[in-house]
C-alpha cells in the first residue's frame, strides 16, 4: 500500500465520512476545518433508499442516526393567518431517516476522533504537487507534505478553487438563497412544521431536538448577490430588506434572527465539473458534485462518494491515478441523477409570482388525492438507490 498520508479539508459530512473508511482501509487521515469547531445548527438532512442505509449501516452508526432523528411528520403549508391550506407527507422531507446537520457532524466526529487528527480553525493556503507529495500551506500552521490531498468543504470550495479555478467556472447559482437559524418553538409544534408561501419568498418553522427549539428557515429568489459569505451582518440586512412585512410569522422571525446562536445564510447552486481529480488532488460531496441543499440528495451522496472513494483507493493499493478513475466512473451517473432532483425544486419552493404561489397551494391541497400523489417521493427514491455498491471492507484485511 502506498499514498497512506491524506489530507482532507472539511469536517461538515463528506470529510468524516472520508476518513472513517480510510482509517479502516489503513490509511492515515488528517481533517483541517475553517471553522474553529464542529458547526452546530443547520437544517435537517435526510437519508433514503438503501444505497445510503447500507453505508450508514456499514460503518456502524445507523443506530446513532436513528436515535437522534428528528422523528417529524408531515408539512403544513399555512396562510397569513397560520391556517392550514395543505399537507405534504413526511416521506416526501425526510426520507427514510431526517437528523440535524449538526447531530449528524457530531455523531461522524465520535466515530472519528480517535484515530483521526483534526485541525479547526485552519484552512489551507496553498497546494504545491510534485512527483512524491503534496508541499501545503496553511493560513496558521506549519507547512506538511501529505501524499494526498481530498477536498471535502462543499460548495464553496477552497481546495476546487486552489486546484481548478475560480468558483464560478463550476458553481451553477440555482436563483435562490437560504438562510435558517435556532430559534424558539414559539408555535408548539410537535415534530412537525409550517411553511409560508408568497410570491419569490418562502417562510418555514419547525420543530427540533424533540419540540425543545425549532428551525426558521427563509428562502426568497434572487439572481447572484455580491455578499461576503462571512458578513453576518450584511446578510441579516438583505433577509430583512427582502421579509420585512412579507406576513404570517415573518416579522417575529426576523426579530429573533439577531439573537441566534447559529444563524446561517448562503446561495443554493451545484457543482459541475469535467473530473474530480487533478494529479494527487481529488474532490468528494458537495465540493465535487453539490446537487443543491434543496435537493434532499446532498448528504446521502456525499456519504455514497466518501465510501467510494476510500474504497477505490484501497482496491488500487493506494494508487491514487487508478482509484480516482475509477471513483469517477462508479459515481458520476449517480450524481447526475441525484443533480436532477435539485433542478426544478427551487421553481416550485420559491415561485416567481403570488399567482404562482398561490396556484401551488391549491395543487397541494389535492395532491394527497390524485392518482400521482408518490410520485416525488417515489423519483427521489430511485435517485437516491441508483448505485450497486461493492464491498470494500475486507480490502482492510488483505
Amino acid at each position: 500500500m502506498k499514498n497512506l498520508n491524506v489530507l482532507i479539508s472539511g469536517a461538515s459530512v463528506a470529510g468524516p465520512a472520508l476518513a472513517y473508511w480510510l482509517h479502516r482501509h489503513g490509511f492515515t487521515p488528517t481533517i483541517v476545518e475553517r471553522a474553529p469547531a464542529l458547526r452546530d445548527g443547520g437544517y435537517a438532512v435526510d437519508f433514503r433508499g438503501e444505497a445510503h442505509l447500507t453505508v450508514l449501516r456499514r460503518m456502524g452508526i445507523l443506530a446513532d442516526l436513528e436515535r437522534a432523528r428528528t422523528g417529524m411528520g408531515y408539512m403544513s403549508y399555512v396562510n397569513d393567518k397560520g391556517r392550514t391550506v395543505a399537507k405534504m407527507p413526511a416521506d416526501l422531507f425526510a426520507g427514510d431517516i431526517e437528523i440535524l446537520r449538526g447531530d449528524l457532524s457530531r455523531i461522524l466526529y465520535d466515530a472519528t476522533k480517535d484515530h483521526t487528527e483534526y485541525i479547526f480553525g485552519d484552512s489551507i493556503s496553498s497546494l504545491t504537487e510534485d512527483a512524491h507529495g503534496v508541499h501545503v500551506t496553511f493560513e496558521r500552521s506549519a507547512p506538511r507534505r501529505f501524499d494526498l490531498v481530498i477536498g471535502a468543504d462543499g460548495l464553496h470550495s477552497n481546495t476546487r478553487r486552489l486546484t481548478f479555478g475560480p468558483e464560478e467556472r463550476f458553481v451553477k447559482h440555482l436563483g435562490v438563497y437560504c438562510a435558517i437559524f435556532t430559534t424558539s418553538n414559539h408555535l408548539d409544534l410537535d415534530h412537525t412544521g409550517h411553511a409560508y408561501r408568497t410570491g419569490n419568498r418562502l417562510v418555514a418553522l419547525y420543530s427540533a431536538r424533540h419540540n425543545t427549539e425549532a428551525k426558521a428557515a427563509f428562502y426568497f429568489g434572487s439572481p447572484d448577490l455580491d455578499l461576503d459569505r462571512r458578513d453576518v451582518a450584511r446578510q441579516q440586512a438583505v433577509l430583512t430588506e427582502q421579509f420585512t412585512g412579507n406576513g404570517w410569522e415573518s416579522d417575529r422571525l426576523l426579530r429573533e434572527m439577531r439573537y441566534a446562536p447559529d444563524f446561517y445564510f448562503d446561495s443554493i447552486g451545484q457543482v459541475h465539473l469535467d473530473s474530480w481529480s487533478r494529479g494527487r488532488i481529488a474532490l468528494v460531496g458537495d465540493a465535487a458534485y453539490c446537487p443543491s441543499s434543496l435537493s434532499g440528495m446532498g448528504s446521502g451522496l456525499a456519504l455514497v462518494g466518501a465510501y467510494v472513494l476510500a474504497g477505490e483507493l484501497a482496491a488500487a493499493h493506494g494508487d491514487h491515478r487508478v482509484a480516482f478513475a475509477r471513483y469517477e466512473q462508479e459515481m458520476r451517473e449517480y450524481a447526475k441523477g441525484c443533480q436532477k432532483m435539485g433542478d426544478g425544486v427551487a421553481k416550485l419552493m420559491v415561485p416567481s409570482s403570488r399567482a404562482l404561489a398561490a396556484f401551488l397551494n391549491r395543487y397541494y391541497k389535492v395532491m394527497p388525492y390524485l392518482p400521482g400523489k408518490n410520485m416525488a417521493s417515489k423519483i427521489a427514491r430511485k435517485a437516491a438507490e441508483n448505485i450497486t455498491l461493492r464491498d470494500y471492507r475486507d480490502l482492510a484485511r488483505r
